[in-house]
C-alpha cells in the first residue's frame, strides 16, 4: 500500500517527489525516457495520466499536453499498454491520474482489475467525490488499490475529514485555489492550510499545485511528506528537451 511505502521512505529522508508525465506527450517512446529519466534522478513515486480531451483539473501546460497526446494518436489502450510496460521496468509505486469518463466507457470493475494487473498502486480521479463512487471505492478495496482523493483551501474541516474516510494511500493537498501550473505564494498562509490539513488526516500529506523550484520544495519540507511537480517538469522538457528533465529534478533534490 502506498501508505506504508511513503512512511518506510520518510524514514531515510524527510520529503519525498512524486512527477507527473501525460502517457503519449510528446509520445509514448518519449513517456517512456521521460520516466527513466525521472526515476533515475531520484523521484519516489510518479503520476501517469491517462490523456482526456477535457482535464477540467489541469491547467495550460498539461491541457496542452493532453490535447497533444490524443492529437498524434494516443488512446486509452496504448496508455494502459504504455503503463504496464513502465511498472515492468521501475520499481518505485506508479499511480494513474485521469477523469471519470475514462473509466465509466472502459467500466469501472474493469478498469481497477487491469490497474491491478499492471501494478498501478492507485489512482487520482478529481472530478469523481466520494458521494458519487461508491462503485469506484468498492472496486480499489476489492483490488487493494489506493483511491487518492483532494484537500483544497476551500474545503472546511467537515469536508477534510469526509475525504480522508474515503482515501487511502495518501492526501492530494492541492496548494491553491485553480488548476496546475500557476503561480502559487510559499508563505505562512500556506503553511497554515497545511497544519490545518494535517489536524484532518493521519495520511501523508502530498502537495501540488504550482511546485516549480528547489525553494518550492524547501519550504515544504516539515510542512508535508510529499512535493508534486508536475507542470514544470513539462515545460522543462518542452524548452529543453527530454534531456534536461533529469537535471532538473536532480537540482530540485540537491
Amino acid at each position: 500500500m502506498l501508505e506504508q511505502y511513503i512512511k518506510n521512505r520518510l524514514q531515510q529522508k524527510d520529503l519525498l517527489l512524486m512527477t507527473h508525465i501525460v502517457l503519449g506527450y510528446p509520445s509514448y517512446d518519449d513517456s517512456m525516457r521521460l520516466v527513466e529519466a525521472m526515476v533515475e534522478a531520484g523521484v519516489d513515486l510518479m503520476e501517469l495520466q491517462i490523456p482526456f480531451s477535457e482535464p477540467m483539473a489541469d491547467g495550460p501546460v498539461i491541457l496542452k499536453a493532453n490535447a497533444e497526446a490524443l492529437k498524434a494518436g494516443a488512446s486509452m489502450e496504448k496508455s494502459l499498454e504504455m503503463a504496464e510496460k513502465i511498472t515492468a521496468a521501475f520499481d518505485i509505486p506508479f499511480l494513474f491520474m485521469t477523469y471519470y469518463n475514462i473509466l465509466y466507457k472502459y467500466g469501472v470493475e474493469d478498469f481497477v482489475a487491469k490497474m491491478q494487473d499492471i501494478n498501478i498502486k492507485g489512482a487520482i480521479i478529481p472530478d469523481l467525490p466520494p458521494e458519487e463512487a461508491s462503485d469506484y471505492l468498492q472496486a480499489m478495496q476489492k483490488h487493494g488499490l489506493d483511491p487518492v482523493h483532494i484537500f483544497t483551501p476551500n474545503s472546511p474541516m467537515e469536508r477534510k475529514q469526509y475525504l480522508n474516510e474515503h482515501t487511502s494511500g495518501f492526501m492530494y493537498t492541492v496548494a491553491r485555489k485553480g488548476v496546475t501550473g500557476k503561480d502559487t505564494q510559499f508563505g505562512d498562509e500556506l503553511g497554515t492550510y497545511l497544519a490545518e490539513c494535517r489536524q484532518a488526516t493521519d495520511l501523508p500529506l502530498a502537495l501540488g499545485f504550482g511546485v516549480k523550484s528547489k525553494a518550492d520544495y524547501e519550504f515544504i519540507r516539515g510542512k508535508a511528506d510529499v512535493a508534486i511537480i508536475g507542470s514544470e517538469a513539462i515545460r522543462v522538457m518542452e524548452n529543453d528537451g527530454v534531456e534536461a528533465v533529469g537535471p532538473f529534478i536532480k537540482s530540485i533534490l540537491a
